[in-house]
C-alpha cells in the first residue's frame, strides 16, 4: 500500500510538471479559423514574441547578400528550411510549431522575433522588403492591432497605418493581417497579404502548422462601402 502511495504521488507530479512546463515553452496557442468557411482548414499558428527568450549562441551568416543574421541551429535533429518565398524574402518552416530556433537579430540590433514563428517573418519581410522597423519590436501577433485606434489612424507603435475589418480602405497588396486571440490561441496570428481581388485576398504565412499551405485565400466582401475579410478573428490589416 505505501508503495502505491509513492507511486501515485510522483506520478501526479510528473503529470503537474509536464503541464508547467509545457505552457512556459509554448509560445501561442492554435486553430485561428473555426467558422464553417474554413471548415477543411486546421490552422495551428503560433504568433508569440517572448521578451526574455534567450538569444542562440551560434555562428552570424549572410542573409541575400546584405543582412546579416544568427544562424539557425537544430531541434531533436530538425532543421528549419525554406517552403516558400515572397518577393525574395524566405518563408521557413520550423516543424513543430511550437519550435523556437533562438531570437533573429539585424546587425543593428533590431529584434525580428523567434525563429520561425509568424511574427519573424512579417517583421524580416517589412525589414528586408521596406527597410521598416516597428518602433516597438516585441509583442505577440495580437498586440500588432491596437483596438484603441479608429478605422485609417496611425499605429504608432508599428509605425504604420491601421484598417479595421471591415474598413473604407480596400486591403492591399503587402498590408499585414491581423488575427485576433480565439480561446484555444491566445495570442493571435499574423501574415501578409500577397494577392488582392474583387472576391478575395491571399495572404502568405510562416507557421501555419504542418498540415495547412503558406498561402491562403480568404473571401473579400464589399457592402455599405466598406470591405470586410470573411474570417474568423480577422480584426484587421497594418500598411506601411
Amino acid at each position: 500500500m505505501q508503495g502505491s502511495k509513492i507511486f501515485a504521488f510522483f506520478f501526479t507530479f510528473l503529470v503537474a510538471f509536464s503541464a508547467i512546463h509545457f505552457a512556459i515553452l509554448k509560445p501561442e496557442g492554435i486553430n485561428i479559423f473555426d467558422s464553417a468557411v474554413f471548415s477543411s482548414i486546421s490552422l495551428p499558428t503560433f504568433g508569440s514574441d517572448l521578451k526574455n527568450e534567450k538569444k542562440a549562441s551560434v555562428p552570424s551568416k549572410k542573409s541575400k547578400g546584405k543582412r546579416t543574421y544568427k544562424k539557425k541551429s537544430s531541434i531533436n535533429g530538425y532543421e528549419p528550411f525554406v517552403v516558400d518565398n515572397y518577393n525574395g524574402v524566405d518563408v521557413y518552416s520550423n516543424g513543430k510549431e511550437t519550435n523556437v530556433f533562438g531570437r533573429n537579430t539585424t546587425a543593428d540590433g533590431y529584434n525580428l522575433g523567434l525563429r520561425y514563428q509568424c511574427v519573424e517573418f512579417v517583421k524580416r519581410y517589412y525589414y528586408e522588403h521596406y527597410n521598416h522597423k516597428m518602433p516597438n519590436s516585441y509583442g505577440h501577433a495580437k498586440e500588432f492591432f491596437d483596438y484603441n485606434l479608429s478605422d485609417g489612424s496611425y499605429n504608432s507603435g508599428r509605425a504604420l497605418s491601421q484598417y479595421r475589418n471591415p474598413s473604407y480602405s480596400r486591403p492591399q497588396e503587402g498590408d499585414l493581417i491581423i488575427f485576433g486571440p480565439t480561446p484555444s490561441n491566445g495570442y493571435g496570428h499574423v501574415a501578409i497579404i500577397c494577392e488582392v481581388s474583387n472576391e478575395h485576398i491571399q495572404f502568405v504565412q510562416q507557421n501555419g502548422g504542418p498540415n495547412n499551405p503558406t498561402r491562403i485565400n480568404v473571401p473579400l466582401d464589399y457592402n455599405n462601402g466598406k470591405y470586410e475579410v470573411l474570417g474568423k478573428h480577422i480584426v484587421g490589416w497594418l500598411r506601411k
